[in-house]
C-alpha cells in the first residue's frame, strides 16, 4: 500500500444510459511512468478525471497517494493536463507561469525551469494566442511541472506534436519518473508504448490489459504493442457470451 500512488477499487461511472467504466481496478506504483493506452472512446480520459477527482462516480474508490481523489490536500501533489490547453492566450507565455506559480504556491525560479523543459525558452515572452497548437499545449503541460507535483496526469500530451519533439517530451517524463514522480500519460498512438514502464490498455471501459511491454508481448506473441492490443481485443469478442 506505501508504494502505491493511485489505487482504484470498483470504479464505476455512468453517464446518462451509459456504463463507461464498470467495476475497474487499477494498482499505480509511485514513481512509475505508466502508458495509458486505447482508442477515442475506451474510458481513458475519464479515468483520468477519477483520478484527479473532477468525475462523478457512481460507485467504487479512488486513492491517491493515500488520500481520496480530489482531498483538497492533493492540490499541490497532483498536476493534471487535460488534451484542451488551459492557458490565457492574451498572456505571455512567462506571464502565465507567473501566475500559476503564485496560484500554486511554487517558487518563481520554477516558471523559468518549467519554460526550458517543455524547449519553450526562445518563445518565453510571446503571447499564447500567437503560438501554435502544440507550443500551446506545451505551455500547458509547463504549468503542470510547477511545484514539482508527486503525481502528473497527462491526457495525450504529444497530440499534435512533431516527430522530433515527442521523443524529448517523452524523455522528459522518464527522467521526472526516475527523480521519483509518477506519471500516467494516455496516448491512442500504440508506438509510444515502448516509451512505458508499465501499458493500461483499455477498449469501450474494459481493462484490457496491465502489464510491462515486454510481458504482453510474452503473453500474445505479437511483434509489437499494437498487434499485442489486436490480440487482446479479439480475445475479450471470443469471450463475450452471444
Amino acid at each position: 500500500m506505501m508504494n502505491l500512488a493511485i489505487r482504484i477499487r470498483g470504479l464505476r461511472v455512468v453517464r446518462g444510459s451509459l456504463t463507461v467504466l464498470d467495476d475497474f481496478d487499477l494498482d499505480i506504483q509511485r514513481g512509475s511512468l505508466t502508458g495509458l493506452l486505447g482508442p477515442s472512446g475506451s474510458g481513458k480520459s475519464t479515468l483520468m478525471r477519477a483520478i484527479v477527482g473532477v468525475q462523478k462516480v457512481a460507485g467504487g474508490t479512488v486513492e491517491v497517494l493515500g488520500l481520496p481523489a480530489g482531498d483538497k490536500q492533493l492540490r499541490d501533489r497532483v498536476a493534471y493536463v487535460t488534451q484542451a490547453p488551459s492557458v490565457y492566450a492574451d498572456l505571455t507565455i512567462r506571464q502565465n507561469l507567473r501566475y500559476y506559480a503564485r496560484v500554486l504556491g511554487a517558487p518563481i525560479s520554477d516558471v523559468d525551469r518549467a519554460i526550458e523543459q517543455v524547449d519553450l525558452g526562445s518563445h518565453a515572452d510571446h503571447l499564447v494566442g500567437r503560438l501554435s497548437g502544440g507550443q500551446e499545449s506545451r505551455v500547458s503541460l509547463a504549468t503542470a511541472l510547477l511545484g514539482r507535483p508527486e503525481v502528473l496526469v497527462l491526457d495525450e500530451p504529444t497530440v499534435g506534436l512533431d516527430p522530433v519533439l515527442r521523443v524529448q517530451l517523452w524523455e522528459l517524463f522518464n527522467r521526472l519518473a526516475a527523480d521519483g514522480a509518477t506519471l500516467l500519460v494516455s496516448s491512442h498512438v500504440m508506438d509510444e508504448a515502448e516509451r512505458c514502464e508499465r501499458l493500461v490498455l483499455l477498449r469501450e471501459g474494459r481493462l484490457l490489459a496491465d502489464d510491462t511491454l515486454p510481458g504482453l508481448l510474452a503473453r500474445t506473441g505479437a511483434a509489437d504493442a499494437e498487434g499485442a492490443f489486436l490480440h487482446l481485443v479479439e480475445k475479450a469478442e471470443q469471450e463475450v457470451p452471444s
